[in-house]
């Protein structure tokens, strides 16, 4: 193959960091203060720095872009996206990396983004590059991993009752559930939750059980959207 035939890449990194917030669930977006796509909404994320994994740079550039450490999120890798005119700028291949956290502190802009905030997923449209692309392969893997892992927990309160627990389910699928057949399901999948002892009535109405996520990494039954 001759050298000609070689060409020049840039390497990035973009982030899918997805919240439930009042009952929605939500994607962090940056305003773009520069071009190309300047004032366009777009996922937070940057390029790879000659020093830097790709791991370090999602983290750096969320930091940068919205004020938000990242000390204890899970970061995991999405999909790399590759298509030639992705980026006006060239040739430039991004990893995207998701992230499901409950619910953090409103985002402070910065470096090269003009603002910062928590958008409804379901609104969210036009995005820059191929971030619409991006977005939607994000959510799909949150609604499948809510299906075989007690990840939705990771939205909740330490304690949270199985009320709280169904809203996350509902936020991240889209999608009503039957109270009955939700609270069947989720007791008595092995070690998916654990009482802890006490009730609550921040619900509203009767106290109700609180939980705690139990010892469980994969749920057998699965949950279903259904």
């Amino acid at each position: 193959m001759r050298d000609m035939d070689f060409v020049p890449l840039g390497l990035a990194a973009d982030l899918v960091i997805l919240t439930v917030r009042d009952g929605r669930l939500q994607v962090l977006l940056i305003r773009r203060g520069i071009p190309p796509y300047e004032g366009q909404w777009a996922l937070p994320g940057g390029f790879v720095r000659p020093d830097e994994d790709l791991e370090t740079t999602a983290r750096r550039e969320l930091a940068e872009e919205t004020g938000l450490t990242t000390e204890r999120i899970h970061l995991e890798q999405l999909a790399t996206y590759g298509a030639p005119d992705r980026d006006p700028r060239g040739r430039v291949v991004s990893v995207a990396y998701l992230a499901l956290v409950p619910d953090l502190p409103a985002p402070v802009a910065g470096s090269d983004a003009a603002s910062a905030s928590w958008i409804d997923v379901q609104k969210v449209r036009g995005l820059a590059f191929d971030h619409d692309r991006i977005l939607t392969d994000g959510v799909e893997r949150a609604r499948a991993k809510l299906e075989y892992s007690p990840l939705a927990t990771a939205f909740c309160p330490p304690e949270f009752t199985i009320s709280e627990l169904r809203g996350v389910y509902e936020a991240v699928w889209g999608t009503p559930l039957d109270p009955r057949n939700f609270h069947r399901k989720v007791t008595k999948t092995p070690d998916f939750v654990a009482p802890v002892g006490t009730t609550t009535t921040r619900d509203g109405g009767r106290p109700a059980q609180l939980f705690h996520r139990g010892t469980a990494t994969t749920l057998h039954p699965p949950m279903t959207r259904a």
